[in-house]
């Protein structure tokens, strides 16, 4: 704003247009407005100077706040198409009330009220609680399942290797410790590589969506709660599965690579 009040020609410029043109400060924004003497459309510059944030009554699509005095000087009119009423917080509806029986007809008065709910009752306000819900259920319950049964093929696939390995010696708490040591490998290397690949997808997700969003989200929101659901799930799951085979392992060996 400081910049704008001292560049008479300067310009803030909402951010999806930012982002489209990839706007630097300083650079040259031409704009064709109307000419009020000749009613033709001319080339005004001005010089971008900062993106401007989205407000209520803001337009649908790209906008721009300019001086109103360089608008003036060089369309030559001060007309003004449209007021925003400031009423402290309170009495929307009543000041829109009060106007429009000033104003007669002629004009359209708009409170803050109505815009309200005229975007709380579109399609991108529908409560997706109920959804989301049942969605990251099913991802808890296949994270751990897919974690423990990997784990528990992958052990029930290496009984002739163990049995063997206690042939040659291995202690029954060394079988052990090999059993729950892979469980412990493999339970810390899929939550790290777990959360590299959804931070990656995340960030993807949300620069792609950006545009579509408006405004578009100040910072990504992480769900720490689901998240801790998630990683106990699954280490349950292989905690479960290790114990399981470990439990498996202790079998005499005789018996092990008869049964195999």
């Amino acid at each position: 704003m400081a910049v704008l009040a001292r560049q008479p020609d300067a310009i803030l410029v909402s951010v999806e247009t930012v982002k489209d043109f990839q706007l630097v400060p300083g650079d040259l924004v031409n704009l064709r407005v109307q000419d009020s003497r000749t009613k033709e459309l001319r080339t005004v510059p001005f010089h971008y100077a900062g993106i401007v944030k989205e407000f209520p009554t803001a337009p649908k699509d790209s906008f721009f706040v300019a001086n109103a005095d360089y608008l003036s000087r060089v369309t030559g009119s001060d007309a003004v198409g449209a007021f925003l009423v400031d009423t402290g917080g309170t009495g929307q509806a009543e000041v829109a009330a009060v106007l429009r029986t000033r104003l007669g007809a002629g004009a359209a008065v708009t409170d803050l009220t109505q815009t309200r709910a005229q975007v709380g009752s579109s399609l991108t306000s529908v409560n997706l609680h109920g959804l989301t819900r049942l969605e990251l259920a099913f991802a808890v319950l296949l994270a751990a399942g897919a974690g423990g049964i990997v784990l528990a093929v992958g052990l029930a696939e290496r009984r002739r290797t163990l049995a063997i390995m206690a042939v040659l010696g291995a202690t029954r708490r060394q079988l052990r410790g090999l059993v729950l040591g892979e469980g412990l490998l493999l339970g810390a290397c899929g939550l790290l590589g777990g959360a590299v690949i959804a931070w990656g997808l995340a960030r993807m997700l949300v620069t792609v969506l950006t545009g579509v969003f408006d405004p578009p989200p100040s910072a990504i929101a992480v769900p720490w709660n689901y998240l801790a659901a998630t990683a106990a799930a699954v280490i349950a799951a292989l905690a479960a599965a290790a114990l399981l085979s470990a439990r498996a392992s202790t079998r005499p060996a005789v018996e092990e690579l008869r049964d195999l």
